[in-house]
């Protein structure tokens, strides 16, 4: 396919498409990532979670990571069995369950870290350091308007 081929194919894509499409990619890639340190992605985000704030309510996982309860300890079982992750009861409360990196744990956050920071070398590859504050600036727009909802339909 000639260079003006592919230019026109990509012109023919709305701003939705191509969002689309690059979202699916980079969820491919960040797979790979996963996958080499022996993680699904749900798992990926409770370490991250964790990392930033250790010791959260099982129910204050879910809701932060917008999945169910059952969703979170179906995940959160699977951690424990892998030495990731440890339930407690709260010493105030005992119906609240806490969850705590393990050492096993921490070490795999870690590798995550840096497994986050091989996709973002990925995702700017070739971007100089103003094409990326825009795209982030037009990234947080774009989040802004989905986040509004259909409220502008009717205008």
């Amino acid at each position: 396919m000639s260079e003006k081929q592919e230019r026109v194919g990509r012109e023919a894509l709305t701003t939705g498409q191509l969002l689309f499409r690059v979202c699916s990619l980079a969820r491919e890639r960040m797979r790979v990532h996963l996958d080499r340190l022996g993680i699904h992605r749900g798992q990926g985000f409770v370490l991250w979670r964790l990392g930033e704030q250790d010791g959260l309510a099982q129910g204050e996982l879910a809701r932060g990571l917008n999945v169910t309860p059952a969703t979170v300890s179906g995940t959160l079982r699977r951690m424990e069995e892998a030495g990731w992750v440890v339930r407690r009861a709260d010493p105030l409360d005992q119906r609240i369950s806490r969850v705590y990196l393990t050492s096993r744990g921490r070490q795999l956050r870690r590798q995550l870290v840096e497994a986050f920071r091989a996709m973002e070398k990925e995702l700017v590859a070739g971007f100089c350091p103003g094409e990326e504050a825009e795209l982030k600036t037009a990234l947080e727009k774009l989040r802004a308007n989905l986040r509004s909802g259909d409220s502008r339909e009717d205008s």
